[in-house]
């Protein structure tokens, strides 16, 4: 497996759980993660595929201290299972990388709009679950990965998250998913201020990876024409995971190692707010235990 971001830095005591993390950008960042001492927790839906990967990282970094975690994002069930386990062992948690996502047509188990409820609301969910945990491991990070999508959002329209995908592609819906991947990073920030805990969004590049396995043909080879390398991808996100000049800052959305200005929508507070009142409401996160 290839090594990918800057010069390594020693993460051993740190503890990262990273979400769809059997494939793609997410099983490369916990490669590395690995690589550099971490205990690494790979959140992912599949068993079998996070236990080969789990092996793989372990035979080739060495590290002893990579680990499965099942997760379902599309299901609030499986969220808060995954979340209970975590919150019943003596563990520190000190990165969370929201990494898992979807594009394509459908509804989840709980009825949202396919996208928008694992690329958003599963992940604000478990972030919830386990913000207790985070602010406890204090310094940690929270860092998200949205995509460069969100600036083709138009708005939310709260209506129709609440059914299946509409569009053919699946595609305008996750440009909504990654608009409020960018909101919630930003308000979480905001909320956690002065905590120790602090935040990150970022666009990891138009990558080739399992994220598109939704998209109906024939657009999904066309799109695929045009992507980045797994191992590009993952750059960012072990920016924003790991490097030490990042710890003051907080809220910011990244693309190439580097802090780049949202879009207007994305830096509107007020949807933020109301953006995080539904999501609150709709995966009952203000009666968490």
């Amino acid at each position: 497996m290839p090594t990918v971001g800057p010069a390594p830095s020693d993460l051993h005591g740190r503890v990262c759980v990273v979400t769809g993390a059997n494939t793609g950008i997410g099983l490369t960042t916990a490669a590395e993660l690995a690589r550099r001492g971490a205990h690494v927790v790979l959140a992912s839906r599949s068993a079998e595929k996070t236990r080969r990967a789990t092996d793989e990282i372990t035979r080739d970094t060495g590290n002893q201290q990579v680990e499965f975690l099942e997760l379902d994002l599309a299901s609030f069930a499986s969220v808060r299972r995954a979340a209970g386990q975590l919150r019943e062992r003596d563990l520190p948690i000190h990165v969370l990388i929201n990494n898992a996502g979807l594009a394509g047509r459908g509804v989840t188990a709980d009825g949202f709009e396919m996208s928008f409820g694992v690329n958003h609301l599963g992940h604000f969910l478990f972030t919830m679950l386990l913000l207790e945990r985070l602010r406890r491991s204090a310094p940690a990070r929270v860092v998200t990965v949205s995509s460069v999508a969100h600036y083709d959002a138009v708005g939310i329209d709260f209506e129709t998250l609440r059914r299946p995908t509409a569009s053919r592609t699946g595609l305008p819906g996750y440009r909504v998913s990654k608009l409020a991947n960018v909101l919630f990073s930003a308000e979480l920030g905001r909320r956690l201020a002065g905590t120790g805990v602090t935040t990150y969004a970022l666009h990891p590049g138009v990558i080739a990876t399992d994220i598109w396995r939704r998209i109906p043909w024939p657009a999904r080879p066309l799109i695929a024409a045009f992507m980045k390398s797994a191992d590009e991808g993952a750059q960012t996100t072990l920016h924003c995971a790991t490097a030490a000049d990042l710890a003051t800052e907080s809220g910011l959305y990244y693309d190439k190692c580097q802090p780049r200005t949202p879009s207007l929508l994305a830096q509107d507070a007020t949807l933020a707010r109301e953006l995080w009142r539904r999501s609150e409401a709709w995966t009952d996160a203000d009666a968490l235990p």
